[in-house]
């Protein structure tokens, strides 16, 4: 709980609210990026909207903003997919797929153990431990019971983890990691209207059909970047996102997530943070262990296969990757497999979970906290 003497922004007008937002967004994003860590501006803008909300911040990212930064999201995640990562799938499909299914193992047993120890309430933990992409899995979760709070709270926490882990390996490896997690060279290459002209419409169209239309869980990302990726594979258009529109796409998304953030939700969260850091670095071990096998039988370089096998959000690891000098489509290939099994099986999955946690007495319903 804040203290007494904590500045209470509840009846401040929603103007200087969003200034100081503003503001802590850019120091926090500036010291992170100081610091060398990748998508520090999604990282910043997420840790001043939990300084926001934590102290009675009662502006809100308005649903059409956060819907459309998930199509935008979607888009930059197909720019990373080539013909190159269904080349590479096909070829070495089995090692993808035992890779792909080790992690989700090891993440599910890990949520079904946080859950029934009760560190987090009912299907919480499940949906936070799953490497999938972390925005996707907070929605998903908000309408399968969850705390969608306490989710992003697990999900962002790994990826600060990952995100940092990623800028100490590819300094060793002597690889190169833009501090800002923006792709190396979008401010340098010709901005090219007529591609920046299609990507909109493959936004608005993704939008419109995911968020409005059909209303499915992710739907804005998840159909711009299938329709993205197939129209950017065949050559149809050619994905042109200025750096600008990527700024505030990462803005908002962490904004979204961090004015939600409570006084009671961040104290539960910061009690549960030594079993959530536990969790984490085990599955970080777990992926680091795979990484290594990738390493010994196919000869890829290791911030590749670390990459390639991490558990981050697949939105977060496409930005650090597209910020490194790896090999992207292996990174996007075992990422995109993975995230597409997770939520084919994430919703069958949470239900089962919960109804064993109620069988057994040990479920607690989040509206009950």
């Amino acid at each position: 709980m804040p203290s007494p003497t904590a500045i209470s922004f509840a009846n401040i007008s929603p103007a200087p609210q969003w200034g100081a937002l503003l503001g802590l967004s850019v120091a926090f994003a500036a010291i992170l990026s100081l610091a060398g860590l990748p998508a520090a501006l999604f990282l910043g803008a997420m840790a001043g909207g939990v300084v926001m909300g934590v102290n009675g911040a009662t502006v809100r990212i308005p649903r059409p903003a956060y819907i459309a930064a998930q199509g935008v999201m979607g888009a930059f995640i197909a720019t990373a997919l080539t013909p190159a990562i269904f080349q590479k799938f096909a070829a070495e499909w089995p090692i993808f797929l035992a890779i792909v299914l080790s992690i989700i193992a090891a993440s599910s047993v890990q949520g079904w153990v946080m859950s029934r120890w009760r560190v987090m309430p009912g299907t919480t933990s499940v949906w936070g431990t799953w490497p999938g992409g972390a925005s996707a899995m907070v929605i998903m979760a908000a309408e399968f019971g969850a705390d969608a709070r306490l989710v992003a709270f697990m999900q962002y926490f790994r990826v600060v983890c990952v995100a940092s882990l990623a800028s100490l390996v590819s300094a060793f490896f002597v690889h190169r990691v833009g501090s800002s997690g923006l792709p190396m060279g979008v401010a340098a290459a010709a901005f090219n209207w007529k591609g920046f002209s299609e990507t909109i419409l493959l936004i608005v169209s993704g939008v419109l059909a995911g968020g409005y239309l059909l209303r499915i869980p992710s739907g804005p990302m998840l159909l711009t970047l299938a329709a993205g990726a197939v129209l950017h594979i065949s050559g149809a258009i050619q994905i042109e996102l200025p750096r600008g529109l990527l700024m505030l796409t990462y803005a908002i998304i962490g904004w979204h997530v961090g004015l939600s953030f409570t006084p009671a939700i961040l104290l539960h969260a910061l009690r549960a943070l030594p079993k959530i850091l536990l969790s984490v670095s085990i599955l970080i071990a777990i992926a680091g262990m795979l990484a290594y096998i990738l390493t010994q039988t196919l000869g890829i370089d290791a911030l590749t296969a670390y990459l390639a096998t991490s558990p981050g959000g697949m939105d977060s690891v496409a930005i650090i990757a597209a910020s490194s000098n790896v090999d992207a489509p292996f990174v996007m290939a075992l990422q995109t497999f993975r995230f597409l099994i997770i939520v084919m099986i994430g919703p069958p999955l949470a239900r089962l979970v919960a109804r064993h946690m109620k069988a057994s007495g040990r479920y607690e319903d989040e509206a009950s906290r």
